[in-house]
């Protein structure tokens, strides 16, 4: 993908710490894009923005809920006040949180629900009015996940807010397709990120041993498909969700679950 291709595109990305959504936000601004870099975590957001800047890029750290309105609202007025407009906006900001469905804790349900999917609602509802009112079009991308698609023991709340995301950008295509905003989801499988390494330090053996392409994902596949689905080049693609999972959804072995601690 060309080095510039995201050149006088401004984009907010939640969740953007660490992990997939650094290197999301990390690849957008080093192509081109002033980027709103937003974490929970103000010291991972600002150690991260640094980062970026540190490369070449335009970044701005942005602390806070990113499933709270006022953040949300503050994220786009930042965008617009730093860099004039808003024209990309990525939904990546989730939280999973395992668990027996007949003990699941009604407070946990409550935090994924809120998280995974008002956050991502109202990021979209938030970034598409700035975009309508811009009328210059714009993009909007849904982090779902694999288990939106297969089963999944003990991520049953974790998996219908997924599949919620992925309902949601099939559904708003018809309200925002008249304002030239395209909407998708990219569904990434097992990921090597800090945070699966750190939970599970055999992550990586169990996730090649059952994924066909041998490998589990590592954070720049993630991103390269995210990308594609952000730039130009998929101008006339909208409400679809893309997996990138070595082929995982399509044999579906689940991973030794015995020693999770649920």
């Amino acid at each position: 993908m060309n080095t510039d291709i995201f050149n006088n595109q401004v984009a907010i990305v939640t969740g953007a710490g660490q992990g997939i959504g650094f290197e999301i936000a990390k690849q957008l601004s080093l192509k081109g894009a002033g980027v709103i870099l937003n974490d929970f975590d103000a010291d991972l957001a600002t150690q991260a923005a640094n980062t970026i800047r540190g490369m070449g890029g335009e970044c701005i750290a942005f602390a806070g809920d990113a499933s709270q309105s006022d953040i949300i609202d503050g994220m786009v007025e930042e965008a617009v006040s730093c860099f004039g407009k808003l024209t990309i906006a990525v939904a990546n900001a989730g939280i999973t949180l395992f668990g027996d469905f007949f003990d699941y804790p009604k407070e946990n349900l409550q935090k994924v629900l809120e998280v995974n999917l008002m956050g991502s609602f109202l990021l979209t509802q938030a970034a598409a009015r700035q975009m309508r009112t811009q009328k210059s079009g714009g993009r909007v991308l849904l982090m779902s996940s694999v288990v939106g698609h297969q089963s999944h023991k003990f991520l049953g709340a974790y998996a219908m807010t997924k599949a919620g995301l992925e309902m949601l950008a099939k559904n708003l295509v018809l309200e925002l397709s008249p304002y030239g905003i395209t909407i998708n989801a990219v569904a990434p499988g097992a990921t090597l990120t800090e945070r699966t390494l750190t939970t599970d330090p055999t992550y990586p053996k169990i996730w090649s041993g059952i994924t066909p392409m041998g490998r589990p994902a590592i954070c720049e596949d993630i991103a390269n498909a995210a990308l594609f689905l952000l730039s130009p080049s998929s101008g006339h693609i909208t409400g679809q969700s893309l997996i990138v999972d070595g082929g995982w959804t399509s044999v579906s072995p689940l991973p030794d679950l015995s020693n999770l601690d649920t």
